[in-house]
């Protein structure tokens, strides 16, 4: 089955916790703190395997989470770090976040990686916390969650060629005539419903990719028939090939359908029509086919091939044209969309406050991310989130905002009763 969309969820490893620990070995006296760090939670990373040519394995598995980092231990041993997690894509995936719909990475090359989910820094220990002030902490940090977020993969294939045609034009008997590609031929339309790929061999041992593209018809952009399902494979190609059914069967008009393709085209994405092409009349073994050659020759002049799919006539010379072309085109032309890797900083308060319902709610990355590292089993643990807290200004803010003596303060699933 070809699967060229999914949506997934991925989430980083959480990070280990720090521990509270003391050293207690004889004859070492007051030998003071020894907790070690957490290890870092595992990332999630997408890589570009040429091997795979459909998303069919996210179909089923829509979850994927990286290990966690391990717990830091007594006489300063720190926790080992949370294996990654490696997940394999076709070459050609576009990835958005689902929520923002921002482009996260366009995998465009073989091996190509990228980490979408981020593991979450290891807690530190009591040995971390002490001071000239403070020499034996009692309090450790709790590890930092992982990144999590929805992701949506769109797969555009990667071929050096794409075949564009009305069904039953014999896109599909041209792509099994030069290449070892076997879709299904019959004589009815929409014989095809998935893209095909074809390795085409030149005589001189030549080689490039060619994409048969499900047929187009009049609306294809806008979302009538397969071609709005598969407009999107077209745009990762180098050259394109118009076949036109010559013979114009079933009362067709050859020029219409060229024109009503290109038109399609043109509504999906205009830089189409700026790539080169050639025009291939097929079924030049009929003879309504034959008779349209001057008005064809006339209309497309050297562009035009006639050629029959069936019989192979013609199929050699359009094959050496286009690794003619293919040739002459620098290798930086293939079009990659975005991006390879879009990385973006965004500078963020470090929270925001909200009166809702009486409840004084305060949220934002920062604040949150002090909240779930916070380990309030200590007492020392919470005067150091307290004490966080007013450096970072939450106290001040509430206090302008008209917080009161017994008033409720929650961040995340936490509450607490505000104090002067």
């Amino acid at each position: 089955m070809f699967v060229d969309h999914a949506k997934i969820y991925v989430k980083g490893g959480d990070g280990g916790n720090g521990i509270v620990a003391f050293r207690r070995e004889k004859y070492v006296p007051k030998g003071g703190p020894a907790g070690g760090d957490g290890g870092r939670g595992g990332n999630v990373l997408f890589i570009a395997d040429e091997g795979l040519k459909t998303l069919m394995d996210f179909k089923y598995r829509k979850h994927f989470k990286a290990d966690r980092g391990v717990h830091g231990q007594g006489k300063n041993m720190h926790g080992a770090w949370g294996e990654n997690l490696l997940v394999k894509v076709p070459v050609g995936t576009l990835v958005y976040d689902d929520d923002t719909g921002e482009v996260v990475a366009d995998l465009t090359r073989p091996g190509q990686d990228v980490t979408v989910a981020r593991g979450g820094r290891g807690g530190r220990g009591n040995a971390r916390f002490a001071n000239s002030t403070n020499k034996a902490p009692s309090y450790s940090e709790n590890g930092e969650p992982g990144e999590e977020r929805w992701l949506r993969l769109e797969l555009k294939l990667l071929a050096d060629v794409g075949l564009v045609g009305f069904p039953n034009a014999g896109k599909s008997t041209f792509i099994s005539r030069v290449s070892a590609a076997r879709p299904k031929i019959a004589d009815y339309p929409f014989t095809t419903l998935v893209p095909n790929l074809g390795v085409v061999v030149t005589r001189d041992k030549d080689s490039f990719v060619i994409a048969d593209i499900p047929g187009l018809i009049e609306g294809a952009s806008e979302g009538t028939g397969l071609g709005h399902d598969f407009l999107r494979h077209i745009e990762r190609t180098r050259v394109l090939v118009f076949i036109l059914d010559a013979a114009e069967t079933e009362g067709r008009d050859v020029m219409e359908d060229y024109r009503t393709l290109r038109y399609e085209l043109e509504k999906f994405n205009p830089s189409l029509l700026d790539r080169p092409y050639l025009i291939a009349a097929n079924k030049m073994d009929l003879t309504e086919a034959r008779e349209n050659i001057d008005k064809l020759r006339q209309a497309f002049g050297e562009k035009l091939y006639c050629i029959s799919a069936v019989s192979g006539e013609g199929i050699d010379m359009v094959i050496e044209k286009i690794n003619e072309m293919l040739m002459a085109l620098p290798i930086e032309s293939v079009p990659t969309g975005e991006q390879a890797v879009i990385t973006r900083y965004e500078e963020e308060e470090p929270f925001q406050i909200d009166l809702i319902d009486g409840v004084w709610e305060v949220s934002g990355k920062r604040i949150e991310k002090l909240l779930v590292m916070t380990n309030f089993n200590s007492d020392e643990g919470l005067s150091r989130f307290q004490r966080t807290i007013e450096k970072m200004g939450l106290e001040e803010a509430l206090r302008e905002k008209g917080i009161k003596e017994g008033d409720t303060v929650k961040i995340m699933d936490f509450e607490f009763d505000y104090n002067e």
